[in-house]
């Protein structure tokens, strides 16, 4: 990067807009490469915009703290986004009244198998105690996850690590696992997406249908 370039970059990185910027751009570009691939679940749009977001913060040596003072309006956001996932479940309620107690033995099933089975793999991979704390929620969404790890005895970071890696691999490999179990069912499939992959599973469920992301917003 040349020196005036860089110059530059050092004086808009000090400003707020700019990883709010940066965020939005990167995500843009990842969705932009996921409809060209016909939203192929391997072309992910999260993985390539933190791809994007980590290249360029690498190449202008611009840490993680600078970055995120601007970038935090989003980390505001996924609130609200949460809270929204209320609408679609809505019309789907009186089906989930219905379905109330396969739900929750689904829900507790799932749940225990998802935090077990990872930390008595790491575990067995001779982890930590501070490592097994912090991957033990990784199946919540990231900011709950560091909460609960911090709680525990966890690594806040280390625990948003997980809990985006699990999204991310839970939304690319959940439908060819879905289908080698031959879960058919919308209702099925947009449940074990949320409940395995948390926000990240949920928004892949709503691209393929509005009924799995219904279930899966409720999972997760």
């Amino acid at each position: 990067m040349s020196e005036p370039i860089f110059s530059l970059w050092v004086y808009l990185a000090a400003t707020p807009l700019a990883g709010l910027t940066l965020t939005l751009i990167a995500y843009l570009a990842g969705f932009a490469i996921y409809e060209r691939a016909r939203f192929h679940p391997l072309a992910n749009p999260v993985p390539i915009a933190v791809a994007i977001v980590v290249a360029v913060l690498a190449a202008t040596r611009t840490d993680y703290r600078t970055y995120f003072d601007g970038a935090q309006f989003v980390h505001f956001l996924l609130g609200p986004a949460v809270v929204g996932l209320a609408v679609p479940l809505a019309r789907e309620w009186p089906r989930v009244r219905r379905l109330a107690l396969p739900i929750a033995g689904a829900l507790a099933a799932g749940s225990a198998v998802a935090a077990l089975s990872a930390v008595g793999i790491a575990w067995a991979l001779g982890a930590s105690a501070e490592t097994l704390a912090s991957i033990a929620p990784k199946s919540v969404t990231a900011p709950i996850a560091m909460g609960i790890a911090e709680a525990i005895g966890g690594v806040p970071a280390l625990a948003a690590v997980f809990a985006v890696t699990t999204g991310v691999v839970g939304a690319v490999a959940g439908k060819y696992v879905l289908d080698a179990c031959r879960v058919d069912a919308w209702p099925a499939r947009g449940f074990a997406l949320g409940l395995a992959a948390h926000g990240i599973g949920t928004a892949r469920a709503f691209q393929v249908s509005g009924e799995a992301g219904a279930f899966a917003g409720l999972a997760f």
